[in-house]
């Protein structure tokens, strides 16, 4: 069962406990369990600011989207979108789709939902050949359950079996979502976007 079918089981948390509590009659020397790699994207992609929807249908997915754009006013507004697929499934929001980035947010699909760090692979294919500091500042990317992988080499290895012929330029990740955060040495010099995901379930 996916993570996001065990938080709809309204039984999950009871049962949670129960491992909670055989898992404390454990050694501290035993193995500790290894997360699946969507509770995993999911923990990491919250921890790191991320703010995501989890669909199981595409009417629940122009719902959530709906939700967004009403939460941060961004009716009639212009928006970044290369993705003429996209542009299409949500037209009819009042929306100016255009390719100047100059816009209040961004909509894009993306490349992998890598697990491992709680980020978002990106490639030309998505955001041509721009800059992340050239993007608007707040993101919506649509992806679904299947592109969620372990590490940022599996995402890579996917975009070269996928693209034979052409593999496009200008890959990266973006993993900071937390616009109010302070900057750390550690993050000093990323490019924070205010991301939301919308997330359609495919498997």
């Amino acid at each position: 069962m996916s993570l996001f079918k065990r938080l709809l089981n309204p039984n999950y948390k009871s049962e949670e406990k129960a491992k909670r509590a055989d898992k404390a009659d454990h050694s501290s020397y035993y193995p500790e369990q290894k997360l699946p790699i969507d509770e995993k994207f999911t923990y990491n992609f919250k921890n790191n600011g991320g703010k995501f929807i989890y669909c199981e249908n595409w009417e629940e997915i122009l719902e959530g989207f709906d939700n967004i754009l009403l939460e941060n006013d961004w009716y009639e507004q212009d928006v970044f979108c290369v993705n003429e697929m996209l542009s299409k499934k949500f037209d009819g929001f009042n929306l100016n789709f255009t390719k100047n980035t100059d816009s209040k947010f961004f909509l894009s699909a993306c490349e992998s939902l890598v697990s491992n760090n709680g980020s978002i692979l990106l490639s030309s294919n998505q955001i041509k050949e721009k800059k992340l500091k050239e993007l608007p500042s707040n993101f919506i990317i649509f992806a679904t359950t299947s592109q969620i992988v372990d590490t940022i080499s599996e995402g890579l290895r996917n975009i070269k079996n996928q693209s034979s012929s052409y593999i496009p330029s200008n890959i990266t990740t973006i993993q900071d979502f937390e616009t109010e955060k302070e900057k750390d040495f550690m993050s000093y010099g990323s490019s924070t976007k205010n991301l939301y995901l919308l997330l359609l379930e495919d498997l």
